[in-house]
């Protein structure tokens, strides 16, 4: 099986780590990765995105046209990729920034207002988090644990103290998707 993706959004909404945290987990998980990340001059406020390939098999290619699966963390990123996705792939919007629905009807597509529930957390930065655990729960790539223990062994040993909240995160986007799929 392989699975590829886009995570895209702002600088600073920790589209990046988001990706990394995916690819360091399918590493542990002894699957083949690439993890390309892109951002814009800006950095902070730019755009920023990363393409993630998740694979039994060796990858042939790390680029990523239509990709099956876009985390669209703002408005400018679902712009972009909605007319590229495959069909049949899986869009997963941050309803809390992005006031619009879907055109396409060929796509699987859940709203999320992930900026929304980080803040409900205490901490905006969390969104990034609140979207990875809505994929791994809307889509069989890596179990939740998977990815939990690959943040706790690779995130520097200085940031440890924001596990608890990262973990927290995943679970409440996790149970977000469970809930809209149980309606």
């Amino acid at each position: 099986m392989e699975t590829n993706m886009i995570v895209s959004g702002f600088g600073g909404q920790g589209t990046l780590f988001a990706g990394q945290v995916l690819a360091y987990a399918a590493l542990d998980a002894e699957k083949h990765v690439t993890w390309i990340p892109s951002y814009g001059p800006e950095m902070r406020g730019g755009t920023a995105r990363c393409t993630v390939t998740i694979s039994d098999d060796p990858i042939g290619s790390p680029l990523i046209r239509n990709p099956a699966i876009v985390l669209a963390m703002n408005l400018p990123s679902l712009d972009m990729y909605e007319p590229l996705i495959d069909s049949g792939g899986l869009m997963l919007v941050n309803a809390s920034l992005i006031p619009r629905k879907m055109e396409r009807k060929d796509v699987r597509d859940y709203y999320i207002p992930v900026t929304t529930m980080a803040q409900e957390l205490g901490n905006p930065r969390l969104a990034n988090m609140v979207m990875v655990g809505a994929l791994l729960e809307a889509e069989e790539i890596l179990p939740l644990a998977v990815v939990k223990k690959a943040l706790e062994e690779h995130l520097p040993e200085r940031h440890h103290k924001t596990l608890p909240s990262n973990f927290k995160a995943m679970d409440q986007g996790a149970a977000f998707v469970r809930e809209l799929v149980a309606v």
